[in-house]
């Protein structure tokens, strides 16, 4: 953790209801309840496709950007030895918990009763936090050194670049193809296989190497509106230009998958686009609804959410992995417990393994609650 300061009023409320609604459907997706199965649409596409689960991710990414956009301006007149240094101290925290959190809890049991440490070579070393300091690196950097127009031009060039390094570097028919696209490929050979995620059918990892770069798209966008939600966001002028880029460039994302599917385990070039029309409409409602006619409903519990967005992602994280690691006289393990012989047995099937989710997810809320309360803003 980088500091616990006291927040200053100084984004828009709409911001943190925005990114508040992110980390509530990215706990609500992380931790469904076991015994049944999730509705379809909290759950991943599981290649091809879009699903309300596939939004979250990218949009977390946009709201970083949006963020950023904030304080970049201070940033911008410091010195570049200055700047060099809070952008790799930042980057290398937010990665570093990132891997601890997959290595955690460090120790486990071994055949014969005896503990250990968790073999390092066989610990994932990207993934969601590792993703967001990459992506943070490289657009702050972007940001400092080029303008918005630079950074637009740029992020067509990666978009591109993306596309054909899929199709020149994948096996050649099987470029999109889960064991021999090009992200696939590069991470077992630099990674290695101990290294990368292996609950998919095959070892793949959607937050490989590769894949990081279209998903710098994603902040770049939303720092760009960001910087136009402060100059024009609470006009219906500013909102209805918004949303027209958001029509705009989701369409162009729907006419691309015709020929480059949209996949989010690739992020492919299209999947970065369509979230970004989708998130620049929902922030465009957000501001008219919260900013312009002052709605209060729901307002406060999303705003917990984004007053300590990544310390109350990670204790998320860090609890649920507590949980299953407890194990009951039953069998199952502690969150197993509760889902099956409590929610399951009250609301059986998908609806019962979704109240599970949202009851985990309160209880991260409540702790996010305690802390806005006592004003302590946990910043990484």
């Amino acid at each position: 953790m980088e500091e616990i300061v006291n927040q200053k009023p100084n984004r828009f409320l709409s911001l943190d209801v925005f990114r508040g609604l992110t980390i509530c459907l990215m706990i609500v997706v992380n931790t469904p309840g076991t015994g049944a199965k999730l509705y379809s649409y909290l759950v991943h596409a599981n290649w091809f496709g879009f699903t309300l689960a596939d939004l979250v991710f990218p949009s977390f990414l946009f709201a970083m950007g949006n963020a950023m956009s904030f304080s970049m301006g201070k940033l911008k007149l410091a010195s570049s030895g200055f700047v060099w240094k809070k952008i790799l101290r930042r980057t290398f925290l937010i990665f570093l918990i990132g891997y601890l959190m997959y290595w955690f809890p460090f120790f486990q049991q071994g055949i014969d009763g005896s503990w250990g440490l968790k073999p390092i070579s066989q610990t994932r070393i990207m993934g969601v936090l590792q993703r967001i300091a990459l992506c943070y690196f490289f657009a702050s950097l972007i940001f400092y050194y080029f303008s918005q127009r630079a950074a637009l031009i740029l992020s067509g060039i990666i978009l591109l670049a993306y596309w054909g390094i899929l199709y020149l570097f994948g096996e050649a028919g099987g470029e999109l193809a889960m064991a021999t696209n090009a992200v696939t490929r590069f991470d077992l050979s630099i990674l290695g296989e101990g290294h990368i995620y292996k609950r998919d059918s095959i070892p793949f990892d959607p937050e490989g190497l590769i894949s990081t770069i279209p998903s710098i798209v994603n902040v770049i966008a939303g720092y760009i509106a960001g910087v136009f939600i402060q100059q024009k966001g609470k006009t219906y002028e500013g909102i209805s230009k918004l949303l027209i880029a958001g029509f705009l460039i989701a369409s162009l994302a729907l006419w691309w998958d015709l020929v480059f599917p949209i996949s989010k385990k690739l992020w492919t070039s299209p999947f970065a686009l369509y979230t970004i029309g989708l998130d620049l409409s929902v922030m465009a409602v957000l501001i008219y609804a919260i900013e312009m006619k002052k709605v209060k409903f729901g307002v406060h519990f999303f705003d917990v959410f984004g007053k300590n967005p990544l310390f109350i992602y990670v204790f998320s994280e860090v609890f649920y992995i507590i949980l299953r690691q407890i194990r009951t006289t039953s069998g199952l393990d502690l969150f197993e417990w509760v889902s099956e012989r409590i929610f399951q047995m009250v609301f059986p099937g998908s609806f019962g393994a979704f109240i599970t989710a949202l009851a985990f997810m309160f209880l991260c809320w409540y702790l996010g609650w305690w802390l806005n309360r006592k004003r302590i803003y946990i910043k990484i």
